[in-house]
């Protein structure tokens, strides 16, 4: 606690460092839970993989309107059985809408088995209105150029922060932003969920909004360091994380309760876009607070750092 006062002076001066909460005091233990994560995360990518969709992969899409409600499981259950490994059948629109995604290439007579075997799982009758080849070669131009966004993403934005505020800055919010991504594409990668464009759409999204997290506690710490005096790099930076604690907390809960609806009675069709993204609302408030302040103490961000330029013969307004 640093307390400033003068003689005679009976006005509070005390510090806001007092009353900040002691975010960095568990900075060790933030770097070893992030560690471990990201571990995990590149070891399950590694072996794993991740389990790319219809839109990556090539193959079938099939779109198909039943005369009364429709058990998903019977139908993938058929379509197995019927030689189409892998099967993904979701509702869409309603329960007796169905779209079918298969990693089968179009060939002659494959419409009819489709058919075939969407008749046997149900006691009415089927219409299948649409079926549609993506061929391998979109879906590999797609994830070349999503991750070319990406990375096109992150150099924008460590150049705009370093701009708008300093190098070191711009090194723990990259940093924040490639922790987010490595944890979401972890999860999906371990759980083996399926990876598709929507789910691809996620991600850069947890890049914008992880993005907006960090600049704002940025712009705290910024100003912090150049209004608060006396006190070290730490507390400055508890004082920021808690001055900007409910700001992130209300941002954060707000959009978790929009993704947990969308997650229950959304369908099935954005169960991966949710999922991403209430993942990413996780990772994203904890790096912003963690990983991106961590960086900023590793590097000794100071008060020199921040300094504003001096305007030139400000120190020679008088004249002798």
């Amino acid at each position: 606690m640093v307390t400033i006062t003068k003689d005679n002076d009976m006005t509070d001066t005390t510090t806001p460092a007092e009353k900040a909460i002691n975010f960095m005091g568990q900075r060790f233990v933030a770097v070893i839970l992030s560690t471990v994560l990201l571990l995990g995360s590149v070891a399950s990518l590694t072996i794993n993989g991740l389990q790319l969709g219809l839109d990556f992969t090539g193959g079938l899409q099939v779109e198909a309107g039943f005369s009364q409600p429709i058990d998903l499981g019977r139908v993938r259950e058929n379509l197995n059985q019927a030689g189409f490994d892998k099967a993904v059948a979701v509702h869409f629109g309603a329960d007796t809408e169905v779209m079918v995604k298969l990693q089968q290439e179009l060939e002659s007579g494959i419409d009819e088995k489709v058919k075939a075997a969407l008749i046997a799982s149900t006691d009415g009758e089927v219409n299948v209105k649409h079926i549609e080849y993506v061929g391998p070669q979109v879906g590999e131009e797609l994830r070349d150029q999503g991750g070319l966004g990406m990375l096109m993403a992150l150099l924008v934005v460590m150049a705009y922060i370093a701009i708008r505020f300093q190098f070191k800055f711009s090194v723990g919010a990259v940093a924040a932003l490639v922790h987010d991504v490595i944890l979401v594409l972890g999860c999906f990668s371990l759980f083996k969920l399926d990876f598709d464009l929507t789910v691809m759409a996620a991600v850069l999204a947890v890049v914008g909004y992880s993005l907006n997290d960090t600049i704002v506690v940025s712009d705290r710490i910024r100003e912090n360091f150049r209004k608060v005096r006396n006190v070290s790099p730490i507390e400055v930076i508890n004082i920021s994380l808690t001055q900007t604690l409910g700001r992130t907390l209300v941002t954060s809960l707000t959009t978790l309760l929009v993704l947990l609806a969308l997650f229950f009675v959304g369908g099935e069709l954005i169960h991966g876009f949710s999922i991403a993204l209430i993942v990413g609302i996780l990772v994203g408030t904890y790096s912003s607070i963690y990983v991106a302040a961590n960086i900023l103490l590793a590097l000794d961000i100071n008060k020199q750092d921040l300094m504003l330029p001096e305007k030139e013969g400000e120190e020679h307004d008088e004249l002798p």
